[in-house]
């Protein structure tokens, strides 16, 4: 039923002159979808206040409830078109009426992690683009067939969101940027082995992937008390996110998944200069894939000590400082990043090596990221003692992988049940950092088994580093002409 109504809301929504690509059908989806779900949210709360003798005090006014504007009922249940409203009504009521209203929990709300808070967030960040009252209508109606209830309900409605967030990526971007394999994310969970009580942490949260996974590992590690549900959805899960409908994206993400007020903030990360964080502003657990390729302006370059406009260099050094001592980490980057010869990738390889213990790395095949042919490597790292000894594990298939032949968990069982004792294997092995040229400090990945594997790097990476290059001679020559 639900992966039925998403397809046709899909299809009201491709033939309004607002909404012109997958990206703006995820935002519009997301925003009614949202005001539904904080409905039965509300229901559920009412109920359970009433049986524990309490009164339940409604978030939302009532004529802006759900239940007056968007779907009033008659006595059989079905939608009374009497009341209604529909075509330039509804249209003028949600764009002059109910956002503004909405809007204004942000500045009403007692806290920022209560759910008052993010509803003002979520509709300061958004704007109704369906142009069409009557589409509008039809969207709503549809919504309103969607319950959110059970378990077993929300958790297929956060199924088939990330479905939808997946294809995101046919909308002619990076579908990595706001996707990353769920099967991968739920492997780099179970490295990292976060624990109650734990602050988990995504600096580049995107779509809330790594967040969500690392709450459904959690529920599940042990039999939850009270006080632990309370952690999990108040002190567990951060995040940063700095473009609007990612943010908004993730923070639906981990509502449907059950973290009522998720703790993600919209800003830009790399904006925070480094020397500013303090203790209190670390956490235990770091899980990200952020961004690459992207280039970040000379101004924000000047917040880190390794100068360098490649947007993943900069959350890595961003990571490695807000960890607390003794902090874990699991980040996805690309795998040029352990050859690189610039002078960014060989200081931030001297970084890593001398203040946190690189302990793994996995090295994934082309394909892992649908529709990014980029080569991307797993960093695994605990901070607070130097590295010794990687342990490599390089994931080989019988398949290439692709749309119709993507990642799944059995393919990286093996690295699982590996990574335990750092086993050594065809596909794994270990290399001390005494043996590392001290020079460049190349962490490439060169698997001792296969004595037929070319050491000569490919056209690719040749080219990624030919760009950087370049970057950092305009860089230099820009400072020059500052000089003259």
């Amino acid at each position: 039923m639900f992966e039925q109504t998403f397809k046709n809301i899909d299809d009201i929504l491709h033939k309004d002159a607002g909404c012109g690509s997958e990206l703006d059908y995820v935002e519009q989806t997301s925003w009614i979808l949202f005001l539904k779900y904080l409905d039965d949210f509300e229901k559920d709360k009412k109920i359970a206040a009433e049986l524990s003798g309490k009164i339940h005090n409604t978030i939302i006014d009532r004529k802006f409830c759900w239940a007056i504007w968007a779907a009033p009922k008659e006595k059989d249940g079905k939608i009374d078109h009497n009341k209604a409203m529909t075509g330039d009504d509804l249209k003028d009521f949600v764009d002059h009426k109910l956002f503004p209203y909405l809007k204004k929990f942000k500045t009403d709300a007692e806290a920022a992690d209560t759910i008052e808070y993010k509803i003002g967030e979520i509709f300061s960040e958004l704007k109704n683009r369906i142009q069409s009252g009557y589409n509008l209508r039809e969207v709503i109606n549809r919504i309103d067939d969607l319950r959110f209830r059970s378990h077993a309900e929300k958790h297929e409605m956060s199924h088939l969101y990330e479905d939808k967030i997946k294809n995101m990526g046919n909308a002619g971007r990076n579908g990595g940027e706001y996707y990353t394999p769920r099967p991968l994310i739920k492997t780099i969970v179970k490295v990292v082995a976060p624990v109650i009580g734990n602050k988990i942490y995504d600096g580049a949260v995107g779509s809330a992937g790594f967040l969500c996974e690392a709450f459904e590992y959690l529920k599940e590690s042990k039999k939850l008390t009270t006080k632990d549900l309370e952690i999990l959805q108040k002190k567990t899960f951060y995040g940063k996110e700095k473009k609007s409908l990612a943010y908004i994206i993730g923070t639906m993400n981990l509502i449907l998944h059950g973290v009522e007020a998720p703790n993600i903030i919209h800003t830009n990360t790399l904006a925070e200069n480094l020397s500013d964080i303090q203790e209190k502003d670390r956490y235990d657990i770091v899980l990200a894939n952020p961004p690459f390729g992207g280039k970040e302006r000379t101004e924000v370059q000047q917040n880190f000590p390794i100068k360098t406009g490649e947007t993943a260099f900069l959350f890595l050094q961003h990571f490695i400082k807000i960890l607390k001592a003794g902090g874990r980490a699991g980040v996805v980057i690309k795998n040029t990043f352990l050859s690189n010869t610039d002078n960014a990738s060989v200081s931030l390889r001297k970084l890593i090596l001398e203040n946190c213990n690189l302990h793994t790395v996995l090295d994934l095949p082309g394909g892992t990221f649908t529709g990014a042919g980029v080569k991307t490597v797993v960093l695994f790292f605990d901070k607070g003692s130097k590295t010794n000894k990687v342990w490599y594990y390089q994931l080989n298939l019988a398949r290439n992988l692709g749309k119709t032949n993507p990642l799944n968990e059995n393919d990286l069982a093996a690295f699982v049940e590996l990574q335990k004792t750092k086993a050594e294997s065809e596909d794994s092995w270990t290399i001390n950092i005494s043996d590392v040229d001290k020079s460049s400090f190349d962490l490439s990945v060169k698997n001792p088994h296969k004595k037929d594997e070319k050491t000569l790097r490919s056209p690719e990476e040749i080219l990624d580093e030919i760009v950087m290059l370049d970057a950092q001679s305009k860089q230099v020559l820009e400072a020059v002409r500052g000089l003259l």
